[in-house]
């Protein structure tokens, strides 16, 4: 793989840098994502696919072993417990290529965190702090 030598321009050219069964991965992520947040834009951050709304939801990336999936879950303890088997030691999902990919996890991750990004932009609007984003 070469995705960690070239900094990438747009998720497509994230996606494109890596072989074809780590493409089709990328590529269900990226859609088990874009399905949670439909309106939320893709962009790179931290050399990583990203979605943003009012702030970033999601980051995913490929490594040699793992899928990575980011940032840890917050506020939901079914949630919390569901993605327990992916948790790297700071909280952070890593879905191995030897497993099926947990997709309907990862729709769950991000839905969880575009309700988490709307109230925290609610609550900077009326001036305040959700209680959504304290978690």
């Amino acid at each position: 793989m070469t995705a960690a030598s070239k900094a990438p321009d747009s998720v497509d050219g994230y996606i494109a840098q890596f072989e074809p069964g780590i493409r089709s991965l990328l590529e269900n992520v990226r859609a088990a994502a874009r399905a949670a947040a439909p309106d939320a834009a893709e962009v790179i951050s931290y050399r990583m696919p990203a979605l943003r709304q009012h702030g970033i939801l999601v980051f995913y990336a490929a490594f040699k072993n793992h899928i990575g999936f980011y940032p840890p879950i917050r506020g939901d303890a079914r949630l919390e417990r569901q993605a327990a088997p992916y948790a790297g030691e700071k909280g952070n999902l890593r879905f191995p290529y030897a497993e099926p990919i947990p997709y309907a996890l990862i729709t769950a991750v991000t839905r969880l965190r575009l309700q988490q990004d709307l109230a925290s932009a609610a609550a900077r609007r009326r001036g305040g702090r959700s209680q959504a984003a304290s978690g």
